[in-house]
């Protein structure tokens, strides 16, 4: 049996999403950053890392949405992504740079501890993150121009992984709403059963009003 150790509102909801669109039996374990459950020795000798997603399967532990969504897909759901190998680098790619500079980006908001000592500049990386992050969500809005889901006509693993982003922009008080793409994407995004499951499961900030 897979089982998923995610944080309700964290990148994690990518994963969860995509196991919850895929059909595969899961259980899922929620761990609370407010209360540092990421770093007992318990969920260490999952993830040493002390951070979210992993997945434990068969084989032991993957960590990392865009690992945990291709396995995922791979695996269990191969209709969440494509099937030309063109266009699944190019997923996996779009997945890495949401990895390695979105979610980055936005880090630098809350944590500007993780990227300097110096508390002077806490407050520049925190501007400069903001407006970087903003400029990565008018960016995603811009791929969704024209499109039903974002790698086209097809819904796959990386909407689940975009959705997370445009919560966090609204969770921080970003205009996301000016974003038409983005916005109405988001609205076919919570018109898909699974994700409203996993949504409400974390009591995600998308379903306030």
């Amino acid at each position: 049996m897979l089982k998923l150790y995610y944080a309700p509102g964290a990148c994690s909801t990518a994963s969860h999403i995509g196991l919850e669109e895929s059909g595969a039996k899961y259980d899922s374990q929620a761990l609370s950053f407010a209360k540092s459950e990421q770093r007992t020795p318990e969920y260490l000798k999952v993830n040493p890392r002390g951070r979210v997603p992993a997945l434990v399967v068969d084989e032991g532990t993957i960590v990392e949405n865009t690992a945990i969504l291709d396995y995922i897909a791979t695996k269990y759901a191969p209709h969440l992504m494509p099937k030309d190998p063109v266009a699944r680098a190019r997923a996996i790619s779009l997945m890495a740079w949401f990895s390695n500079a979105v979610h980055p980006n936005f880090t630098h908001i809350g944590r500007p501890e993780r990227f300097a000592t110096d508390t002077a500049v806490f407050d520049h990386l925190k501007a400069v993150g903001r407006e970087n992050f903003f400029a990565n969500l008018k960016e995603i809005d811009g791929l969704l121009a024209g499109k039903t889901w974002i790698l086209a006509d097809e819904f796959s693993v990386v909407d689940g992984y975009a959705l997370v982003f445009y919560g966090w922009g609204k969770r921080i008080g970003m205009p996301v709403a000016e974003l038409a793409n983005y916005t109405a994407w988001k609205d076919r995004m919570l018109a898909r059963p699974a994700v409203m499951r996993v949504l409400e499961r974390e009591q995600s900030v998308l379903l306030a009003a």
